[in-house]
């Protein structure tokens, strides 16, 4: 059993390197977006029929992707970012793209909770769109965005685990290369365990991190 665990300590790290690097990329990719989207929508500040409908369809189009079938397609972007389609740096690229749209509705979402008298009481006192944004409705969004953050991560992880069966590296790669392919079940199993561990801990730190934001609210 030493040994098992042994062969999933590097493995086990690049998991949360691609995790922890994939999860911020796509929150800073997603969240203009979905304010983008929030804003635009009907009923929005800055209601638009036109931005409104070509960002939703930019967002399911995206969405409607397997993350495989992404990810290769993404192959030219990751090697003109990082220099190559293969290990685990390049698969935090395809990782934070298949996230962003997630996010974005996450965000969208979030943000459509806020009562509506928040904001026109904001409106009154004369505040612009990005003060409304930035004061008012993130702010009172923040546990909706702090749930959702921690669906995000662990989306992220189930899609990590994915990259393992095209050269991403982490706990997918030895699972497949070493458990599947060698018919090792009991890496296998240690694998999932693992893998278990890690969504079981950033569920349980999402959820605090979201009481201590309702109760501060």
């Amino acid at each position: 059993m030493a040994k098992i665990f042994g062969l999933l300590a590097e493995p086990t790290l690049q998991t949360l390197y691609m995790v922890g690097l994939s999860s911020l990329f796509a929150i800073l990719l997603g969240l203009p977006l979905g304010i983008a989207l929030a804003l635009t929508e009907k009923g929005g500040l800055c209601e638009s029929r036109v931005a409104g409908k070509a960002l939703d369809a930019f967002v399911n189009v995206f969405r409607s992707f397997p993350f495989i079938i992404l990810m290769i397609i993404l192959f030219p972007l990751s090697r003109l970012i990082v220099g190559t389609t293969i290990g685990t740096t390049a698969a935090i690229v395809p990782l934070s793209i298949s996230a962003a749209p997630f996010v974005g509705r996450v965000v969208q979402s979030a943000l459509k909770e806020v009562d509506r008298g928040v904001i026109e009481a904001a409106q009154a006192m004369g505040a612009d769109v990005k003060t409304i944004v930035l004061k008012v409705m993130i702010p009172e969004a923040l546990p909706s965005l702090a749930a959702g953050a921690t669906l995000t991560v662990i989306a992220i992880v189930g899609s990590s685990a994915m990259a393992g069966a095209i050269g991403g590296g982490g706990l997918g790669d030895v699972a497949i290369r070493y458990g599947f392919h060698r018919f090792r079940s009991d890496v296998l199993i240690a694998a999932v365990v693992v893998i278990i561990a890690i969504v079981q801990g950033i569920q349980w730190l999402g959820n605090k991190i979201v009481r201590n934001l309702s109760r501060n609210r």
